[in-house]
């Protein structure tokens, strides 16, 4: 198949390069910077052709006008800022605008109708909101708040797409565990000094999933016509954050009692603190339905094989 992939030099997007590529698929990478992708992307950059953003909605046509699937995983991270103004509408522009490109450079290209073409759009579990405790899978409304408005429009604006003989499926994912990105690479180093340990209650739900498993799932997506709409990118073994600092506390045999209060995450991170204090006990129900198995599916084996020793 000929794939067209938005976000490929992130963390997922790599990992995602790397399993598709093992299948012998072509892929075409949407860039900011075709230089900074190269150093980002090492050798995987001689297996993929790079198109320059700076090329606008012509070049993007061009690139999607014969691609069999195309995957969306661009999006600016949630945290890390706070949400001014401006890196809220930042978070907009690289979720709800590059979709809406996406989208447009679709309908600009038909496929003829004997033929069918997939997009695959990375959404959040944010759509749901704050929870609590009641658990929500792929039927439950959407919630209410920044993220959850946000999530609502990037969904809103891929769907637009099955309006031009494209199937679209929305991958709602969790926080992503994988080695060397994602939050284990910022909490891993707090475990292994002994400092790690809740953030703010420790109660809310902690929607998690395995990189291995969320890569299946978009390569799952692309190629079984089964798949389509919402899908969760959760591991069904639900846990709440406090859980999941003891767990990984187990996994690297050091403490994990160090609770980081609310009123700590939201001097730092201000409104963004939400995301954290926040959570959603969300359940891979439609997923699991279709067909989809996850390789990792309980925490405990899933940090056991993350914080393993690498072969060699």
């Amino acid at each position: 198949m000929y794939i067209f992939i938005t976000g490929g030099t992130g963390f997922v997007g790599q990992a995602l390069v790397r399993r598709l590529r093992r299948e012998g698929h072509a892929l075409r990478l949407w860039v900011r910077s075709p230089e900074r992708a190269r150093e980002q992307l090492g050798e995987l950059a001689g297996q993929v052709e790079l198109v320059a953003a700076s090329g606008g909605p012509t070049a993007m046509q061009a690139a999607i006008a014969d691609a069999d699937a195309i995957v969306n995983l661009a999006g600016e991270p949630v945290i890390g800022k706070r949400w001014s103004a401006g890196q809220k509408q930042a978070l907009a522009d690289s979720r709800v605008g590059i979709t809406q490109q996406i989208v447009a450079a679709i309908a600009a290209t038909p496929m003829p109708r004997h033929m069918d073409r997939v997009l695959v759009s990375t959404s959040a579990v944010g759509y749901y909101g704050d929870t609590g405790a009641r658990e929500v899978d792929e039927d439950s409304p959407p919630g209410a708040g920044f993220l959850a408005d946000l999530t609502q429009a990037w969904e809103r604006a891929a769907l637009e797409a099955r309006a031009h003989n494209t199937r679209v499926v929305l991958v709602r994912v969790g926080l992503v565990l994988g080695r060397g990105g994602g939050v284990m690479a910022q909490m891993l180093p707090l475990f292994r000094l002994g400092v790690g340990g809740p953030l703010g209650s420790g109660e809310q739900y902690f929607p998690w999933v395995h990189l291995h498993d969320l890569v299946e799932l978009y390569a799952a997506a692309i190629t079984d016509a089964k798949l389509q709409g919402p899908v969760n990118g959760v591991a069904p073994g639900i846990v709440t954050n406090r859980e999941f600092a003891q767990a990984l506390g187990r996994a690297v045999h050091r403490p994990a009692i160090f609770r980081v209060p609310p009123f700590a995450l939201r001097i730092a991170l201000g409104e963004a603190a939400s995301a954290l204090v926040a959570g959603q006990r969300v359940v891979p129900r439609r997923t699991q339905a279709l067909g989809f198995h996850f390789d990792h599916p309980e925490l405990t084996e899933a940090l056991a094989e993350l914080t393993a020793a690498s072969p060699g």
